[in-house]
């Protein structure tokens, strides 16, 4: 049984379930995902769209509809027995149906594991008490699980296999009726329709004030499957050019991204492509949620260098003039272009070697095993016994 609630968790979820048909053909694997668990032939219990968003206010909305799926999944969990429950980060909803799968005796393991480490690091007496092994994909999280007593793998990033560009540069560009030698900037908004709210303005504001400087410079846009068409209109109606399914072509054809916080950092990372971080949410939830962080950086890439590689602006830094200032800055300094680069082949090079959807099937399949052995062993000795 696997869940995920968002489209980098439905990815993870999607290659990982290919992982293990391919070592158990007649593997039955169901769950809460999306498209891509689906195309690898998990049965969704439950499709994630309508639950995907960021913020504690955010949260809010989905409420009434997260309570029903959690008793569908439980109620699935108990009428199938599933030899190994596999939550896939989405911390806020699988923290609950982890609760209530701990509770049948069926084993976990948590892959992608939440950040623990950026907030609410009163999270892992939950880790320590309802699961059975985890699997991280960033190298500084083995140590914090392995000094709080977890059972835990660094298996590295999926992304290291998933991130790769199916069209050149040129051949992209000339698909979507773009210049091969004009700059080019990526625009990644987020895969939340809340986070698209957010970015999507600010990003289209920005554009004329970059085009301002840099003249001949054109936008692609990455658009997240789950989201309209009239969503993106914003960038669009700034001449933005939009994209669906390509989400590694428009990175790696790009000269500099502007990217919402998240996993697309680490796409824009394994690109080696230079970014600006972007990030903001509602007032009331930033206010409520800052005093939990523990961080005084967000984007993935700094975190995993240790020190501020590529800009972030978040909350009232993310604006119009701030984003083309740093954009203008890492299109024309070619000194500085270079150094991000270097700083970003280095975060790469951490983030594991490719096999981290492998490596962690045969991580989860050990666990299952497991469990299918004692639970044959106990029927055994019961049979015996009686």
């Amino acid at each position: 049984m696997i869940s995920c609630g968002e489209a980098s968790g439905d990815l993870y979820a999607g290659a990982l379930a290919a992982e293990l048909r391919r070592r158990v053909p007649d593997a039955e694997i169901f769950g809460f995902g999306g498209p891509e668990l689906r195309r690898a032939g998990g049965e969704l219990i439950g499709d994630f769209t309508r639950f995907s968003v960021t913020g504690l206010v955010e949260s809010l909305r989905v409420i009434p509809r997260s309570v029903l799926m959690l008793r569908r999944l439980i109620d699935a969990a108990r009428a199938r027995r599933p030899d190994v429950f596999v939550p896939i980060d989405f911390p806020d909803f699988n923290f609950r149906l982890l609760a209530g799968v701990r509770r049948l005796g069926i084993p976990i393991v948590y892959y992608v594991s939440p950040q623990l480490w950026a907030w609410r690091p009163g999270r892992m007496k939950t880790m320590q008490a309802s699961v059975d092994r985890v699997l991280v994909i960033f190298p500084f999280e083995e140590r914090i699980y392995k000094d709080a007593g977890v059972d835990v793998r660094f298996v590295g990033h999926p992304l290291v296999d998933a991130a790769k560009a199916g069209q050149s540069r040129a051949e992209f560009l000339a698909a979507h009726g773009l210049a091969l030698d004009a700059p080019t900037i990526a625009l990644l908004p987020g895969s939340r329709r809340n986070e698209v709210e957010h970015t999507a303005p600010v990003f289209a504001d920005a554009m004329p004030l970059i085009r301002a400087r840099v003249p001949g410079v054109q936008f692609t846009v990455a658009c997240a499957a789950t989201i309209a068409d009239a969503q993106f209109a914003p960038l669009s109606s700034a001449g933005a050019a939009l994209v669906r399914g390509q989400t590694d072509e428009v990175i790696a054809s790009a000269d500099v991204a502007i990217t919402a916080s998240g996993t697309a950092t680490v796409q824009c990372a394994m690109h080696e492509r230079p970014m600006v971080v972007v990030y903001r949410l509602s007032p009331l939830t930033y206010r409520l949620g800052k005093r939990f962080v523990n961080v005084d950086m967000y984007a993935m890439p700094n975190l995993v260098a240790g020190s501020r590689i590529v800009p972030e602006l978040i909350q009232e830094d993310f604006t119009p003039e701030r984003v083309s200032a740093e954009v203008v800055s890492l299109l024309t300094d070619r000194v500085r272009h270079a150094e991000t680069i270097e700083a970003l082949r280095r975060v790469k090079a951490q983030l594991g070697t490719s096999g981290a959807s492998a490596r962690a099937a045969e991580a989860i399949l050990e666990v299952a095993s497991a469990f299918a052995k004692a639970t044959a062993d106990k029927t055994a000795g019961g049979a015996k016994s009686a």
